[in-house]
């Protein structure tokens, strides 16, 4: 299959579960029941892989969306080795075309969507206004907004028919904003909650249910995009991927009645 997304092909049962090899020889894992299917963006480290092991042990079925092949066959094997359920499903989430393949694949691999967890995410080290670049302004609006959207766009069909849940991974700089985010990153993280709202309003009557979780300082590698990276000391103040994974559980176990329009966590030590 083209744009970097796997094709599975049957392979002897495992376990109780069959393993299936994909173009570049990685393995993916699946059931024989119809658990839901939760599809995670930025899976292959930090708070995607996170919520991805996280809702694996709960039962779900996880497609792993992100850009690094290896990344995702790794995240896809721990998956594997803890009990869970996974297919891993490389991607640019910025690329339309690559997307919309992706949606068939896990249509026709599933027939089912029944969350999405948007976690993929970009910054800069230069984001301040004294010395951005318009170019890393784009990427990172393009990143952090538009393929979220995008995203939904393409899977809207199903998640109407599952009455499914959207959890768009956003920030505290988008519920609080500081000078240290950055302006391109403050102001698409932002727009993530109109994103939410907008979803909301609009499809309540199919059921969908749309979160705008705010997670603040997280001790993950995207850290290392900052001007100043923090230090040992400051990432042991911080929040863990898991506890935001934790966060995103909560939303998709919520029963259909209920809805978390938002939901802000943060380390209880500010520095």
């Amino acid at each position: 299959m083209s744009d970097g997304v796997h094709s599975v092909e049957d392979a002897s049962p495992v376990g109780g579960r069959s393993r299936e090899r994909c173009d570049d020889g990685s393995m993916s894992t699946t059931g024989h029941d119809s658990s839901r299917v939760a599809w995670i963006t930025g899976a292959g480290s930090g708070i995607g892989e996170a919520v991805a092991r996280r809702t694996a042990s709960a039962g779900w079925t996880v497609v792993l969306g992100g850009r690094r092949a290896e990344q995702l066959a790794r995240v896809a094997a721990a998956v594997a080795s803890e009990g869970g359920t996974a297919l891993a499903v490389p991607l640019d989430v910025t690329d339309p075309d690559a997307v919309a393949t992706a949606q068939g694949a896990v249509v026709e691999r599933f027939a089912r969507v029944d969350a999405l967890v948007l976690a993929a995410g970009l910054n800069s080290p230069r984001r301040s206004w004294a010395d951005q670049r318009m170019s890393d302004f784009e990427r990172i609006v393009e990143t952090n907004l538009t393929a979220p959207v995008q995203m939904i766009d393409v899977v809207l069909p199903q998640l109407r028919e599952a009455g499914g849940v959207v959890v768009l991974v956003s920030s505290y700089a988008a519920w609080s904003p500081g000078p240290g985010a950055g302006v391109a990153y403050s102001a698409s993280k932002r727009a993530l909650g109109e994103v939410a709202r907008t979803l909301n309003a609009e499809e309540a009557a199919s059921g969908v249910r749309a979160c705008h979780l705010c997670p603040g300082e997280v001790a993950t590698d995207f850290l290392d995009q900052r001007p100043q990276v923090p230090d040992d000391d400051a990432r042991a103040l911080m929040l863990v991927p898991d506890d935001v994974a934790a966060a995103v559980q909560f939303v998709l176990d919520a029963p259909p009645h209920v809805r978390v329009d938002e939901l802000v966590i943060s380390p209880t030590a500010r520095r």
